[in-house]
Formats: C-alpha cells, structure tokens, sequence
C-alpha cells in the first residue's frame, strides 16, 4: 500500500510539474478602449494582469515594478476569440471503423507544431474546440485547447478543467459511411434508431456496474470494462458536453426528443443551418447553437439556411456563436460577428459574444474566458481599430497574459519544426485543403453512389 501512495504522489507531483511549465504572464494594458462584452464599452480604461489572470480594471493604474507596460491608446482590447469548430492542430480527425467511437478522443492527436495555431493566434483567437469529425453517428471525445504556440508537448495546449465534450453527427455524413461499409445506419431513421439503442446498451451496462458495486458477495465478478459504454454511461449523467454536427431542423428537432428521453440536458448543434426553423423549440431545450455567419449550399442537406441565422437564434434567446471549421475562417471570426450586424442589427456586444462568452458557454469555459472582467484568464487580443470594423487589423494576442502574436515582431516564417530537405510551401490566401475537414480519413462514397442509393 505504501508504494502504490508513493505512486500516486509521484503522478500528482508529475502533473503539478507540468502544468506549472505553462508560463503565466504579467503585464499592463493601459489606456485601452476595452469591449468587455459583459459591462459594455470602458473608454481610455487599463487592464493589469497578473499571474496570468485579469487582476483590475480601472483608470490610471500604477504599474507594478517589472511588470510590462503596453500603450493602448486608440486601440481596440477585446476578449480572446475562442472557436467553438475547430480541426486545426489535430494529426487525425475520424475514426470511422464503427457508427459509435465514444472510445477515443482528441487529446491522443493534438499536434502542436500545425502552423495553424499561429495563424489563428495573429486573428486574435485564443482558445479552440479541437473536435472530432462527423463520419459517425457517435464519434470521439474533443478536445479544447488554449493556443500557446511555441509549446511542443502537446499537454501544454490543454484548457486545464475545461469539461469533457463529446461529437455526434446527422444526416449525410454517418449515412454516407454506412452505405459503403454495408452497415447502419444508412438512413436518417436508422440514426434516430442508432442512437436510442447507443444510449439503452449504456443503461444496461449501468445497472450491471451498479449492482457489481452493490454485492458484498467475495465471490463476485465484475462486468466487462468499456470505455465506449463508459463515455456513453458519462453523457447520460451530464458529464460531458454533446456537440452534434447538424444541418437539417428536422434532424434538430429529433436529437432533442430523444435526449429529453434519456434526460440529457447539456448540447449544443454545430452548423444547424435550419436551426432559425426551431429557435423557441431550442431556446426551451436549453440548447445552443454554433453556426456560420453566411455558408450554406455546399450540398444536398444543406440547401436552405440564411445569413440571418445567427440574429434570429440570438433574439429568441438561443445561445449562438459562430464558429470556423476552416483554418482559414478562424483567422477572421471578427468579420463573420460583424455580418450579424449587415443581416440582423445585433449590437456590438450581441455580435462580440458570438465568438467570445458565448463559446466559452457551450464548451462550460465561460467562467474563465470570454469577457474582460477581474478574476478570468487573461486571454486578451488587441485591434489596431474596432473589431467589427471591416478594416479591423489585430496588433497582439494573449493568453494567460503572455503575448503569442504581436504583429510588429512577427516573422514570415513561424513554423517551429522545419524540415531542411522539405520543399517551400505554397502559400494561399484561400488553400481548399484547409477547409471542410469534418470528412477527412473517412471512409466515402462517391456522389454517383450516393445518388444511386
């Protein structure tokens, strides 16, 4: 017993150790105009960071001996921009050997040398939701990230006691998978179906551990371990956070339905381009949704939508953000809010939470990012001009008040591994590869089969 203490302190102190590795910055932003987002616009106001948290907000502060002071004035400082759709920084993104993966996650392909990150970092982005792809109906287990590039242990990008998140998937994409491998589902009532049975196998795996834990008998056997009913087991006890790949309402509707069935409370739909069709259904829910500004018509299912979307969920009261999905997109998040305001008159502070606090809400981070207030992390980005502004120009990126991006020293080559014998990359303002990689390593059937079917 006494090795085996000995062997826990030594974890504990393993991961003490290396989370204190994570630098934690101080520094003095003075004479800012500060969108705080939750208390308005603060004119000529100075932020003074601390170990890596906002420490005061106010006029005139003293800067501490030996602490930075950056000069704001007629700049713009906003909360770091947090992407609630990301599949930047990961080395994989489908495991689509069987409809329900529930077994395997993000955080085992986190790469932290995708140049990626650096890019999002010079759009003012700080944090991301790594997630898996949607080839299945019950994918993997996400992952969200604080993007502190230079670090090369992938542990170090973790969003330290950010909640376990989850993908799920509708429609095309799972249905696709299942006509070429043969398998269910292969219609969006065989999704529905796919779930319900997921979740009642996870009941049932439930009560046998239940009962192995009730029985004093020493001669009990306990139930076979699976990771997989495990997770399920754990989204069914409001453990961890279901973001489902979604486009049609119909589809919306029925995932509430069948978690109102099972009592899961905590989703949010990503995409949900005809979510506008059943915002008071989901404001009632209490789900949110993460959409894009103005995409749609890229295929079938996803036909109809509107730039509207995003003002329509926020006035009835749904929490929306905007997500990228695209490691382009992600590096101007700031012109997708500023649509909502083109099509829908939300304000400032309605189109600066799209990509901020309400984020931060769906992935259950919002009690330490997304709004500039005493207490939070200092994930900061600061703008030559007002964010929503068209020719907006992002000057500095913070997270934990330690500067990662600044403009004025960036260099035209930020990779951190450079291979000598590699060819020089071909860059482009819109690189296709980039975008759409929610199908990428999936098994696909082509469109003429598909129609076929």
């Amino acid at each position: 017993m006494k090795k085996f203490n000995l062997l826990i302190v030594l974890m504990l102190s393993a991961v003490t150790m290396l989370q204190a590795q994570v630098p934690k910055g101080d520094v003095l932003i003075k004479n800012g105009t500060v969108l705080t987002v939750t208390n308005g616009t603060l004119e000529n106001t100075d932020i003074l960071v601390r170990d890596g948290k906002i420490d005061r907000i106010g006029k005139n502060l003293r800067t501490p001996n030996g602490v930075e002071e950056i000069d704001a004035t007629g700049l713009f400082v906003m909360p770091g921009i947090i992407d609630a759709h990301s599949h930047i920084a990961g080395s994989a993104i489908n495991e689509g050997t069987s409809q329900v993966t529930s077994e395997v996650s993000m955080e085992d392909v986190v790469d932290p040398f995708d140049i990626s990150i650096y890019r999002a970092l010079a759009g003012g982005v700080t944090s991301i939701h790594l997630m898996h792809g949607s080839a299945n109906v019950i994918g993997g287990q996400n992952e969200t990230l604080k993007l502190r590039y230079g670090f090369t242990n992938p542990d170090d990008l973790r969003f330290e006691g950010a909640p376990r998140t989850i993908k799920f998937a509708l429609g095309e994409n799972p249905t696709r998978g299942g006509r070429r491998r043969g398998i269910q589902p292969q219609s969006r009532m065989g999704v529905e179906a796919m779930l319900r049975n997921s979740f009642n196998e996870a009941l049932e795996y439930q009560k046998k551990w239940e009962a192995y834990r009730a029985d004093n008998s020493r001669r009990k056997v306990a139930p076979e371990y699976s990771l997989r009913m495990e997770t399920l087991v754990d989204i069914l006890e409001g453990e961890v956070l279901v973001h489902c790949h979604s486009y049609r309402a119909d589809e919306i509707y029925m995932l509430m339905k069948v978690f109102q069935d099972f009592g899961i409370e905590k989703l949010t739909f990503q995409h949900a381009n005809e979510a506008y069709k059943v915002a008071p259904e989901l404001a009632a829910f209490g789900a949110g949704a993460s959409v894009f500004s103005d995409w749609w018509a890229y295929k079938l299912e996803v036909y109809y939508s509107t730039a509207y979307n995003a003002a329509i969920l926020t006035n009835n009261g749904v929490t929306t953000s905007i997500n990228s999905d695209s490691g382009e997109l992600i590096r101007h998040l700031f012109h997708e809010a500023a649509k909502t305001q083109k099509y829908g008159d939300l304000t400032d502070d309605e189109a600066l939470a799209l990509i901020t606090l309400n984020p931060a809400k769906q992935l259950g981070i919002d009690n330490r990012v997304g709004s500039i207030e005493e207490g939070k992390d200092a994930d900061i980005a600061i703008f030559d001009s007002h964010p929503l502004d068209i020719y907006a120009i992002p000057l500095m990126t913070f997270v934990d008040g330690v500067k990662y991006f600044d403009k004025a020293t960036d260099e035209k080559d930020q990779r951190l591994y450079i291979d000598p014998e590699s060819s020089i990359e071909v860059v482009q303002i819109f690189d296709r590869e980039t975008q759409h990689r929610c199908m990428e390593g999936a098994d696909l059937v082509d469109f003429f089969e598909l129609f076929n079917n």
